[in-house]
């Protein structure tokens, strides 16, 4: 098959979506379902496109439809094409009024607490119309949906992106990050409290893969010490915070995060090895939609005045 083929007309963009639904949802009858179509329909059209490529895009199985090789290769780039074609139904409407849209943000710990609540408080004020959608998930994870076009701009921490071509980054503050308990934690009774003495309790750390967990890892070395053995890897906000107010659990967080938080204090051990710029990471080649680029004058405005009031 010469890839001039699939610009004969005969595969379908109804193909794309088909082939997707069907990954997403794991079976032909549940892709009908999700489509509102009938089950023959979809079967009918799957072997249409799978005839068009000349190759089995999937194989049933026991636990419903699996992508072959090559399925899951034609899957990459159909997300990628009806992502574009999103952008692009947004763009137009965007450029008509500038007043719909839909920005998908990708959210890391750092920011997600104060400054993006704070970021889409504002642009829905200014712009009711525009939806956001708000996906939390680690750097690693995030990125590939980023560069294919499924979320629009990574919040968080920034994380080097070394190889990784085809992306920017833009600062928007800089914030410490600290070791918290809470209040009424038995640490601090200690006397000349030091990191040793906190591996008598359970901590909360970030999954292996953030930058936030090798730095943390990175002190305990300088340090002469292990991890702590008690320890659980989340990079949820919201369960850190929780296994924090409800335990003897110490977790690493930025500060921004303890200072909104009556019941959680910083404890005196300071991490200052530990980068902290909060930033976004974006798409180096693609602009950004209408909605995406109000998003981000949002979250510059308002780093902006966590700046002013920190200062």
């Amino acid at each position: 098959m010469r890839p001039i083929d699939l610009l004969n007309g005969r595969l379908k963009l109804r193909h794309l979506v088909l082939v997707v639904a069907i990954a997403d949802e794991g079976s032909v009858l549940r892709a009908a379902e999700h489509l509102r179509l009938a089950q023959p329909a979809v079967t009918r059209s799957l072997r249409e496109v799978e005839h068009v490529l000349g190759v089995e895009l999937f194989t049933r199985g026991p636990r419903g439809m699996t992508p072959t090789l090559f399925g899951e290769a034609f899957i990459e780039h159909a997300r990628a094409v009806l992502a574009e074609l999103r952008r692009a139904g947004e763009r137009i409407s965007g450029l008509a009024d500038g007043a719909v849209g839909t920005v998908t943000i990708g959210t890391l710990l750092a920011g997600s607490n104060v400054l993006l609540p704070r970021a889409i408080a504002t642009l829905k004020k200014a712009r009711p119309g525009v939806t956001v959608i708000v996906q939390e998930a680690t750097f690693d994870a995030q990125v590939p949906r980023l560069l294919e076009g499924e979320i629009d701009l990574i919040l968080g921490r920034l994380n080097p992106i070394g190889d990784l071509r085809g992306l920017r980054q833009v600062t928007l503050y800089a914030e410490p990050v600290r070791l918290v308990a809470r209040r009424d934690h038995p640490a601090r009774s200690r006397p000349d409290l030091t990191l040793r003495d906190l591996l008598d309790y359970p901590w909360v750390l970030p999954l292996e893969q953030t930058a936030l967990r090798q730095e943390l890892e990175q002190i305990f070395r300088s340090e002469g010490l292990a991890l702590p053995s008690n320890l659980v890897e989340c990079t949820s906000i919201l369960t850190v915070r929780t296994l924090v107010h409800d335990a003897d659990m110490i977790a690493a967080l930025p500060e921004l995060v303890a200072r909104t938080d009556s019941e959680l204090e910083p404890l005196p051990i300071p991490l200052e090895p530990v980068r902290r710029q909060v930033g976004v990471t974006l798409p180096d080649r693609r602009p950004l939609t209408p909605s995406a680029r109000l998003m981000l004058d949002h979250l510059r405005a308002q780093a902006a005045e966590l700046t002013a009031q920190s200062a």
